[in-house]
């Protein structure tokens, strides 16, 4: 029973430390605020986590495995996973800024299992190209990181996206599209593909 009641604390301060996390950044961030918000000690949340950082490591790196899980990647169909991928960047904002505030603070490029993703991406894209998938003249690395940027230019975490176009995030749906239709042009997979 002690077991249950452990893993659920746990999950409790994952959830909190999420939010706390993606609105103040690991410098903002108060352990205070997550263990009194998860109803717990401040002292447990340092058994379980020993200190802000890893926490903040650990609830990255919870929430980027979900998104591998949740979005495989397609290198046959980019525009399609660019769709996708724009999806659940707009469904999921606390994460988006999570990653905005990761990559401010130079965190998110540490993490091996974000680049053994990144570079499994970039080989499956690179092997589709062999077998007749969509090519194009740009490096696959660049294709991807294009793909990214492009698919979450309008989340929480974006940059550009909503300052300097707001209107487009009132049509969500025709901004997807837009999205895919560029992807598609810039793979060589041609607009009617997306």
């Amino acid at each position: 029973m002690a077991t249950g009641n452990a893993e659920a604390t746990k999950a409790r301060i994952l959830e909190v430390a999420l939010s706390e996390f993606s609105a103040h950044g690991i410098a903002g961030a108060r352990v205070d605020r997550i263990a009194k918000e998860a109803g717990c000690n401040k002292n447990l949340l340092y058994i379980y986590f020993q200190n802000k950082e890893t926490l903040f490591t650990t609830v990255l790196e919870r929430n980027l495995r979900r998104v591998y899980d949740e979005l495989p990647f397609t290198p046959h169909d980019i525009p399609g996973y660019a769709g996708r991928v724009f999806d659940f960047a707009m469904d999921h904002p606390d994460l988006m800024r999570l990653m905005a505030w990761s990559n401010l603070e130079q965190r998110a490029s540490r993490l091996p299992a974000r680049g053994a993703a990144q570079e499994a991406m970039v080989e499956a894209m690179a092997a589709a190209r062999t077998d007749g998938g969509p090519g194009s003249g740009f490096d696959p690395a660049f294709v991807l990181t294009a793909v990214m940027t492009l698919a979450t230019a309008w989340s929480a975490g974006g940059s550009f996206g909503p300052a300097l176009t707001p209107h487009l995030a009132d049509d969500p749906g025709a901004l997807r599209a837009s999205i895919s239709r560029a992807v598609a042009l810039m793979v060589g997979a041609g607009p009617d593909d997306a």
